[in-house]
């Protein structure tokens, strides 16, 4: 195998997300200046964010989307600047699960990490938003509770993901996390499911990992290696699948 090095860039981790630790000085601003395409969230959790094409937009609870500032804060977040290393055309009508099995296929390795863009019509994505907590902050998996599932349906959009190794699980989610938004960029959320109905995937392998780490005293005392750290995960993960 032949390839590239390409940096993914990452700020704090999962693990500290899952303890509660929802506040970070690192601004969008910033963070754009480390890759134009990526998701996170907000500070406080208001709201998931997707990175498309340079811009970063705010997904909120009840589905809708907007333009996030260049000042908006972040806790946690991972962008990469997107170039495509492989692109296939996607079987008609499939599910995550089926798309995921595809995409399995044609991987390198499972030891990479990859940054993933599935484009295209889907007949349905099922999403959820995380919604603005209060102090004291609950753990992510008590947050998520409040969550609705929302549903998209005949919508054409964009899934922005990325796959990483079960060797990194705490530093980010272990599979696949995805968050999607729609060509008008004013609907999105946290994928669950999806079946698309035409569209094709692209994958841009990282092999490098810039991660930054917050210089908060939260951090300092955050639990970051909990005895039930992948349960946490897939709890607020939903195992939807890998995709």
């Amino acid at each position: 195998m032949s390839a590239e090095r390409h940096t993914l860039f990452q700020t704090s981790l999962m693990a500290a997300l899952l303890d509660g630790i929802y506040e970070d000085d690192m601004t969008v601003g910033e963070l754009l200046g480390h890759g134009d395409f990526g998701i996170g969230t907000f500070n406080a959790l208001d709201g998931e964010m997707v990175v498309v094409d340079g811009v970063a937009y705010r997904l909120r609870g009840d589905g809708t989307a907007a333009a996030a500032s260049a000042d908006s804060a972040t806790p946690y977040a991972v962008v990469t600047d997107f170039v495509p290393t492989l692109t296939r055309t996607l079987p008609d009508g499939v599910t995550r699960a089926e798309a995921s099995a595809a995409i399995d296929a044609i991987t390198a390795s499972a030891n990479y990490m990859y940054a993933l863009r599935i484009t295209g019509r889907f007949r349905r994505v099922t999403a959820r938003t995380v919604t603005r907590q209060q102090k004291p902050y609950r753990p992510m998996t008590e947050a998520t509770d409040d969550d609705a599932v929302l549903q998209f349906d005949e919508v054409d959009g964009t899934i922005v993901a990325f796959r990483t190794p079960l060797y990194e699980q705490g530093i980010g989610v272990p599979g696949c996390h995805a968050h999607f938004i729609d060509d008008g960029r004013t609907r999105g959320g946290h994928v669950l499911d999806f079946v698309l109905d035409h569209g094709t995937v692209e994958l841009c392998l990282c092999t490098d990992l810039h991660l930054r780490l917050p210089l908060t005293t939260e951090f300092r005392e955050a639990a970051l290696a909990p005895d039930d750290l992948a349960d946490q995960l897939a709890k607020t993960e939903q195992h939807a699948g890998r995709a």
